[in-house]
C-alpha cells in the first residue's frame, strides 16, 4: 500500500478556500486545487490570506485590496500558467469564487475604490474577486412589427460599398488624443469632446417616433452561438473558409498557427492567384486585429504595426459621418465600430417607416476592415476589392433579427445573414 507525502496532502486552508468555490463543489477539479494552492503561497508570503478569507466569507466589496506580483504572470502573453492552463489571474479567481461561466477579462470590471486593479497594469495585481463586477450586455426591447405591410414587388438594393469610392477619416479626428481600450471597454465610448454617454450620434434617431398598429407582435434579440461571421478577401478573390465567431474577444492576425475559438489566423491559407503585392502585405499584418464583442458592443483594436482600415456604417451613423467613410485606425488605438441599442434605436424607427427603410438597415449590419493598406478617395486604392488583404465581419445577431423583422412585416423569407 502506497502512502501519500506530506507534499499531496491537501492543507486545511486551501480546502476551506475550496469549500467556498461556486458551482458543483461536490467534486473539486485538480487544476483548481492547484489555483488555490498557488495563490496561499503567494499571500502567505504578503500576508493576504487572512483578507481572502475575509472576502470571500462576507462577500463584501469593502474588503482591502488581495495583491499578487505581476511579475509572477507577466509572460508574452500576459497570463498566470497554473498546470498547463493560462488565464489572467483575476479572472481565474473571480471564476473559482463567483462566476463559473465567466469567460474572460472584457466581462469584468473593477470597482472605484481597487487600488491595484488589473487594467493599471502596476507592479502588484488584485485578485480579490469582489473587487470586480461582471458587465452585463443591456436588454433590448423587444421591436413591435406590424403584420403584413406593402411589400415592395421588386426588392430594393443595397448599395454596394465594396465598389464606391468612399470617403476617408483619421482616429482621432480633430485632435491628437489617443484612446486606449482598458482591460474592459467602458460603458459608454469617450468621444473627442469627453461625452461618455451611450447615445452619441443619437440624435438623429427619433425615438419618439409614432406608435405601430394594434396588430404589432413584438420581434426580439436574440444572440446567436456565433456572434459573427468572418471572410477573408485578397483583392476581389474570397480566400479560405468562413470563420464563425463564438467567443466574446478574437484576433485575426497573419501568423501560420491553426485558428481556433479565439484566433482566425490568415498565414495558412492559400491562394494560387495570390500576387506578389499581396504576399508582401500579408507580411506586414502582424499581430493584425483584436475584436471585441462586450456589453452589446463590438470594438476592433488595432494590433499590428502597420494601420487597419474600417467601414462601419453604424460607426459612421454615430459620428455623422457618410455611411461609407472608411477611418483608419493607428497600432495601439480602438474604435467602437457596432453598438445594438443605437441598432435597435434605428429599426424601430424604421419599421415605422416601412418595409424598404428596414431592408436598408442590413448594409449596417456588414463591416470591411483592410490590413497595411487603406482604401478611399485619399489613397491608390479607390475600392476595398483593391487592397491586397481585407476582411468582411458579418454581425449575425442584428442580421438574424432584421430578418425576423422582415417576415413578420410579410416578406419572403430572406437570406439577409448572407447579403453583403
Amino acid at each position: 500500500m502506497t502512502t501519500l507525502s506530506p507534499f499531496h496532502v491537501t492543507p486545511p486552508i486551501v480546502k476551506t478556500l475550496l469549500g467556498w468555490k461556486k458551482g458543483d463543489s461536490s467534486e473539486v477539479d485538480k487544476w483548481s486545487e492547484k489555483a488555490v494552492k498557488s495563490l496561499v503561497k503567494k499571500l502567505k508570503k504578503t500576508g493576504g490570506l487572512d483578507e481572502l478569507k475575509k472576502a470571500i466569507s462576507t462577500q463584501d466589496t469593502s474588503t482591502k485590496c488581495i495583491t499578487i506580483p505581476s511579475s509572477d504572470f507577466r509572460s508574452l502573453d500576459g497570463r498566470l500558467q497554473v498546470s498547463h492552463r493560462k488565464g489572467l489571474p483575476h479572472v481565474i479567481y473571480c471564476r473559482l469564487w463567483r462566476w463559473p461561466d465567466l469567460q474572460n477579462h472584457q466581462e469584468l470590471r473593477a470597482i472605484e475604490s481597487c487600488e491595484w486593479a488589473f487594467h493599471m497594469k502596476r507592479e502588484e495585481v488584485c485578485v480579490n474577486p469582489y473587487h470586480y463586477t461582471r458587465i452585463e450586455p443591456p436588454v433590448l426591447p423587444p421591436v413591435l412589427v406590424p403584420r403584413h405591410t406593402e411589400v415592395p414587388d421588386k426588392m430594393p438594393q443595397l448599395e454596394n460599398y465594396a465598389m464606391t469610392v468612399p470617403e476617408n477619416t483619421d482616429f482621432p479626428t480633430g485632435n491628437n488624443e489617443i484612446f486606449n481600450l482598458p482591460e474592459t471597454p467602458p460603458p459608454g465610448y469617450i468621444s473627442e469632446d469627453g461625452d461618455t454617454t451611450d447615445n452619441q450620434g443619437m440624435d438623429s434617431v427619433d425615438v419618439n417616433s409614432p406608435s405601430p398598429p394594434m396588430d404589432a407582435e413584438p420581434v426580439s434579440y436574440i444572440d446567436p452561438p456565433y456572434w459573427c461571421s468572418i471572410a477573408y478577401y485578397e483583392l476581389n478573390n474570397r480566400v479560405g473558409e468562413t470563420f464563425h465567431a463564438s467567443q466574446p474577444s478574437l484576433t485575426v492576425d497573419g501568423f501560420t498557427d491553426p485558428s481556433n475559438s479565439e484566433r482566425f489566423c490568415l498565414g495558412l491559407l492559400s491562394n494560387i492567384n495570390r500576387t506578389q503585392q499581396v504576399e508582401m502585405t500579408r507580411r506586414h499584418i502582424g499581430k493584425g486585429v483584436r475584436l471585441y464583442y462586450i456589453g452589446g458592443e463590438v470594438f476592433a483594436e488595432c494590433l499590428s504595426e502597420s494601420a487597419v482600415f474600417v467601414q462601419s456604417p453604424n460607426c459612421n451613423q454615430r459620428y455623422g459621418w457618410h455611411p461609407a467613410t472608411v477611418c483608419k485606425i493607428p497600432p495601439g488605438c480602438n474604435l467602437k465600430i457596432f453598438n445594438n441599442q443605437e441598432f435597435a434605436a434605428l429599426l424601430a424607427q424604421s419599421v415605422n417607416q416601412g418595409f424598404e427603410s428596414v431592408f436598408q438597415l442590413t448594409r449596417m449590419c456588414t463591416i470591411r476592415m483592410s490590413f497595411v493598406k487603406g482604401w478611399g478617395a485619399e489613397y491608390r486604392r479607390q475600392t476595398v476589392t483593391s487592397t491586397p488583404c481585407w476582411i468582411e465581419i458579418h454581425l449575425n445577431g442584428p442580421l438574424q433579427w432584421l430578418d425576423r423583422v422582415l417576415v413578420q412585416m410579410g416578406s419572403p423569407g430572406l437570406p439577409c445573414s448572407s447579403m453583403s
